[in-house]
């Protein structure tokens, strides 16, 4: 099972890291991430703390957070730039 979750991480990570055209597939590879270590800590014993259910939780919690303020940022990027494309951003052009 661990070899499974290791192995889904890195193919997520490969995503990300040879499909960088678009913001919002750079977002979906970092929910894939995010999603593998949220199954990764729920499938986890209980070693981890005194409340192991507790983890996964804020674990879930973060990644909603995260979820929904890069999809604010995409809104926000596509409206200023007019497209999602990360070769089109750059902090120099404000």
């Amino acid at each position: 099972m661990i070899f499974l979750l290791t192995m889904m991480f890195f193919i997520v990570l490969a995503g990300l890291s040879f499909h960088r055209m678009h913001l919002l597939s750079a977002l979906l590879c970092l929910e894939g991430m995010m999603l593998t270590i949220f199954i990764g800590l729920s499938l986890w014993p209980s070693q981890l703390s005194l409340a192991p259910l507790m983890n996964p939780l804020i674990m879930l919690t973060m990644s909603a957070c995260e979820a929904g303020l890069g999809l604010s940022l995409m809104i926000a990027t596509a409206r200023s730039h007019g497209n999602d494309n990360l070769k089109t951003l750059s902090l120099l052009q404000c």
